[in-house]
């Protein structure tokens, strides 16, 4: 059985070294860009990473290069989705978000330097690769990642969930679309980090499959989580401000379906992630991951 926890030390202890140092005159963007990587978090997708190593075989040494340019990869996205053009929060997990502490143009640059290191750290892992079968994986793991986190995936989710409800087609089938968003504003990159462990040490196509449908029900059930705490949680708890969904004319599970009918919705991805994984015993820690998701707002 692999231990999901042991992973969250092992990434906090990596983080830093891949963050790289500027000239005096350009520390600044250091700051920022630290600021956000380091200021905690769950490092959910990175434990996703090397845990689908783990599980088909290979070493969390080969593995951890991906699994913190994913982390590198969530924290621009959240700068980027907290600047004032977007969701214009003042808050995350419980601090001030990096535009209020460096200002809008060295928060979107900070982002854009997360991003750019992230697959710079992947490039480099791949062209480290001494044998050909690896350095085929490492390459296909990076590209799987590109597809998830870009313009046909989280990307589309995030302009997806900028789209003014008010002057929507009134035919637009709402659920679907929230469906949309769901799928690549959250699962995408929950995917992209369990299936690249996977692909990093050659699991069968089959077992992708498998856990990338455990990917895509994890991601639903923790935006949905996400959502019944923005209408049930406090901001103490929850690290940012209430209520701003519903305040933003946001697309939630609950703004559309109510507090039952997103507990419903949940309980629905809950069953599809275990049937997913119905076949692999030895993947219970992440059937337990799940499972704890939505016990504060059940």
């Amino acid at each position: 059985m692999i231990a999901f926890e042991s992973f969250l030390p092992m990434v906090e202890a990596a983080l830093p070294s891949y963050l790289q140092q500027n000239e005096p005159y350009a520390r600044v963007i250091d700051e920022a860009m630290a600021y956000s990587l380091l200021s905690g978090g769950k490092r959910l997708r990175p434990c996703f990473c090397l845990y689908g190593a783990a599980f088909a075989g290979a070493s969390a040494q080969e593995a951890m290069p991906f699994a913190c340019a994913l982390e590198m990869i969530h924290a621009y996205s959240l700068i980027h989705d907290d600047l004032p053009c977007m969701d214009n929060d003042d808050l995350r997990r419980g601090k001030p978000t990096n535009h209020r502490v460096y200002g809008e143009a060295m928060a979107l640059l900070a982002g854009d330097g997360l991003l750019s290191r992230a697959f710079e750290v992947m490039a480099q892992a791949v062209c480290a690769c001494e044998q050909t079968q690896a350095r085929a994986r490492a390459a296909q793991a990076m590209a799987y990642i590109a597809g998830k986190c870009g313009a046909c995936g989280m990307i589309a989710g995030q302009v997806a969930d900028m789209a003014d409800l008010n002057a929507l087609d009134p035919t637009v089938d709402r659920g679907a679309l929230l469906a949309y968003i769901e799928r690549n504003k959250t699962s995408a990159l929950i995917c992209a980090a369990l299936v690249s462990g996977l692909i990093l040490g050659g699991a069968d196509a089959s077992v992708i499959r498998d856990f990338e449908a455990y990917g895509l029900a994890f991601g639903m059930v923790f935006q949905i989580t996400d959502d019944l705490l923005d209408e049930l949680g406090d901001e103490k708890t929850f690290g940012k401000p209430i209520h701003s969904d519903a305040k933003n004319g946001k697309l939630t599970a609950v703004t559309l379906y109510g507090v039952e009918g997103a507990r419903a919705q949940a309980r629905k991805w809950l069953a599809l992630a275990h049937e997913a994984l119905a076949d692999y015993p030895q993947a219970d820690a992440l059937i337990r991951l799940i499972d704890a998701l939505p016990q504060r707002v059940f």
